[in-house]
């Protein structure tokens, strides 16, 4: 990769899990009403017939990981499982009140913080209380995310039990210089023998979280990481870029000195060490930072044409609801986003006194619409189109003459109605989604708000 365009091209930029990208949602005069209609109208257009997908966020962890962007509660106390769990069925109770006796659950991710940092029984309490008077979609997807530290073999059994067959491992790098450095120690044989025994119990797909560009990482380590990880060969990868946001994060994210962080073609370079040995052993790359294989389904998917993405990230099917549960939890209506408090002791006040605990949200306008379809084709097939009439709307212009200019450097095909990213051009898709970003270009932000795009 020539180092002078990600010089170029290196520069702040959302991930586009959603369009608008929530430091652009218009929040006023957007509350709990406009989101359950909102919701009323795509379950009646289409959810009763696809099913809905449901996204628990499960805040806590024992302790610090400083690399980690997520939304979390820090403690060793496990007596605050009981009170979430309360608190994660009752806004349950008040979106299953707004749907079908005979709701179809096509998706249930249990994301975090550190899933497993439940015991197996309460987790078993909260999937029994979520698909109690539901039922399981006939091709649903259930799946959870686990620190190999945390997660014991009757968390295996029970969620398998329970319909569960996606399993996420954190790995990050098993570079120890780097997980002293990130405060986030498992070994490899810790993850083997989570591995092998959500294998032997029946889950279908295993994934690793891989993250390149983390503090001290180095070229030679990522290929001994990579090494260790294709030798017990998961079923998918994901393998992030290493955000650094500390204006987002605070604290967390300064147990080491900014010296120490890959940056720019040094950053991206640990990515390309990295792809080069999973596609030479047989993984294909999907979207943005994932890689399968060829017969997993987000491979196939992917093929077919059938690949989303949403806040849970890509996944195979496409649901136009996701009903978020928890503290700092993203739904989704497609026409709408929601985001709960941010905080577990506001969110479980809120929820105690029998309301949804909305934050803030953006009811999507007819442009936004157009928009969000474009971005989402581009992180998903790369490659979008339009029409006649959508070619005439002022955002769709500016679309391309933004698109010009990487059309010039090769990142991108360039059509009179239609773009397609080039594999030149796969490194920079974040880029080529911020053409079609009406919002950003309207309104840059004044202080720093996203990560670098490569």
């Amino acid at each position: 990769m020539h180092s002078q365009l990600v010089a170029k091209y290196d520069v702040p930029g959302p991930r586009y899990t959603s369009y608008p990208t929530v430091p652009y949602w218009e929040s006023e005069g957007f509350g709990v009403e406009a989101w359950r209609d909102a919701l009323a109208e795509t379950y009646a257009a289409e959810g009763r017939r696809t099913g809905i997908a449901v996204y628990v966020h499960l805040p806590y962890c024992e302790s610090l990981c400083t690399f980690c962007g997520c939304t979390k509660h820090i403690s060793r106390s496990h007596a605050v499982e009981g009170p979430y769990v309360d608190g994660l069925l009752a806004e349950w109770a008040q979106y299953r009140r707004l749907f079908d006796a005979d709701l179809a659950v096509r998706e249930i991710h249990l994301g975090g913080g550190t899933p497993t940092f439940f015991s197996p029984a309460s987790l078993a309490r909260l999937v029994d209380g979520l698909l109690a008077g539901t039922r399981p979609a006939d091709d649903h997807e259930f799946g959870f995310e686990a620190h190999p530290n945390s997660t014991s073999r009757e968390h295996l059994e029970r969620l398998h039990e329970l319909g569960f067959r996606r399993l996420s491992l954190g790995v990050q790098d098993f570079d120890p210089v780097v997980q002293t450095a990130i405060h986030r120690h498992q070994p490899l044989e810790r993850v083997r023998e989570v591995t092998e025994q959500a294998r032997a119990l029946g889950y279908a797909s295993v994934n690793y979280d891989l993250v390149y560009g983390l503090p001290k990482q180095r070229i030679e380590g990522v290929r001994s990481t990579v090494r260790d990880v294709l030798a017990l060969r998961p079923d998918r990868i994901a393998y992030y870029g290493y955000a650094h946001v500390p204006w987002v994060k605070g604290v967390g994210q300064r147990g080491f000195v900014d010296a120490d962080i890959p940056r720019g073609a040094d950053k991206r370079a640990l990515y390309e060490a990295g792809r080069t040995m999973l596609e030479d052993a047989g993984y294909e790359e999907v979207g943005l930072d994932h890689f399968a294989l060829p017969d997993d389904g987000l491979a196939r998917a992917w093929r077919e044409g059938r690949l989303a993405r949403s806040f849970m990230g890509y996944t195979e099917s496409r649901t136009r609801i996701c009903v978020g549960l928890g503290m700092s939890a993203i739904g989704d209506a497609w026409g709408a986003f929601a985001q709960n408090e941010k905080k577990v002791a506001t969110y479980l006040e809120r929820v105690g006194r029998g309301e949804l605990p909305l934050l803030r949200g953006h009811r999507l306008n007819a442009e936004d619409l157009v928009l969000r379809r474009h971005i989402h084709e581009v992180m998903c097939r790369f490659e979008t189109s339009w029409d006649e009439a959508e070619g005439a709307m002022p955002a769709l212009r500016d679309a391309v003459a933004e698109l010009a200019p990487l059309a010039e450097d090769g990142i991108v095909e360039l059509g009179s109605n239609r773009v397609r990213v080039t594999a030149r051009g796969r490194p920079f898709l974040r880029n080529v989604c911020m053409a079609f970003d009406a919002r950003l270009r309207a309104r840059a932000p004044t202080a720093p708000t996203f990560s670098q795009a490569i």
